[in-house]
């Protein structure tokens, strides 16, 4: 297991662990009392350090490399799913994923940034940052979920949307404007989570949700906190001063009311226990859906834009 900087009290104690295991396989040892005291330890240990985390070490836990990613959770919550791709204007872009699928049996459009967990899917995925046809295709999605009264559930997990040179000739910034606008306009329920990294607009665009929820320990902010660092103190290096000062934690955007609830994780965070994780966040889909498809179409869509719009005023007072 991957282990960050702040979790090395940790580290040592599954390091005893694991040597004590090696012990056991080599010389038949019964070992399994001292196992079960370091396991009790390592469980003490990670309460004690994950109730103090701070906005930095919570940026590094929603960016954690074993951390479960958007086609994790539609490969454990969702079935029969067929993937749909291409914008029909430019091509694919296999930063956002999607398509048709069922949801507990009722049929829905899943969709959601992948960033790839090796070299490889990393770089076809193109670390979850999406092209302008990336979103023309969330956009095609949502149209047609709205065509065939389809909920559509999104998974947020993105640093923001690709800057560069080829993207901007495409219309960036006008593809992004354009998803917001038709998530705004859905007839129908749209339920979002923030599952790791919630960035820019590149995680708004598919984020207009009638609820909008986030991981214990994901984060969603208008910059990322290395960005921000180097535009205001023209450092990276200042970027743990700045994840305190965008206030993008989870419980800070739930105190903001720009989301409307927190999904708790396993202890130590998504990766430690994926099952419960999965089954978690599926339970709340399955509340916040069974609450919302009994709803006019009309109804949904002028309490999504209220909900936007009084995040705006709100924020002026």
């Amino acid at each position: 297991m991957h282990f960050l900087d702040f979790e090395k009290p940790v580290a040592e104690l599954e390091s005893k662990i694991e040597e004590l295991r090696h012990l056991s396989d080599a010389d038949g040892m019964n070992i399994a009392e001292e196992v079960g005291r370091l396991q009790q330890k390592v469980e003490k240990q990670l309460r004690a350090v994950y109730a103090k985390l701070t906005p930095w070490q919570k940026t590094q836990v929603a960016r954690h490399p074993e951390r479960p990613h958007c086609l994790d959770y539609i490969k454990a919550l969702f079935t029969d799913v067929t993937p749909l791709a291409g914008d029909r204007l430019y091509g694919e872009d296999q930063a956002i994923v999607g398509g048709l699928a069922r949801f507990r049996g009722q049929a829905v459009v899943v969709m959601g940034q992948e960033k790839g967990h090796d070299t490889d899917t990393r770089l076809r995925h193109n670390f979850g940052m999406a092209m302008p046809e990336g979103y023309r295709k969330a956009q095609r999605l949502m149209d047609l979920a709205d065509r065939f009264r389809l909920p559509v559930l999104t998974l947020v997990d993105t640093a923001g949307a690709y800057p560069g040179v080829g993207a901007e000739e495409r219309g960036q910034a006008e593809a992004i404007a354009r998803t917001i606008q038709a998530g705004l306009n859905l007839r129908v329920p749209m339920i979002t989570c923030v599952i790791g990294e919630g960035g820019s607009g590149g995680a708004i665009a598919i984020a207009t949700g009638n609820v909008v929820m986030m991981l214990e320990h994901a984060i969603y902010s208008v910059i990322s906190p290395e960005g921000c660092a180097s535009i205001l103190w023209r450092s990276g290096e200042m970027a743990q001063q700045a994840a305190e000062a965008l206030r993008l934690t989870a419980q800070d955007l739930l105190e903001f009311k720009v989301i409307d609830e927190v999904i708790p994780e396993p202890l130590g965070g998504a990766h430690r226990d994926r099952h419960a994780m999965f089954e978690q966040l599926g339970a709340a889909f399955e509340g916040h859906l069974r609450e919302l498809t009994p709803v006019e179409g009309g109804v949904l869509r002028a309490r999504r834009r209220e909900k936007f719009l009084r995040m705006g005023r709100e924020g002026l007072n």
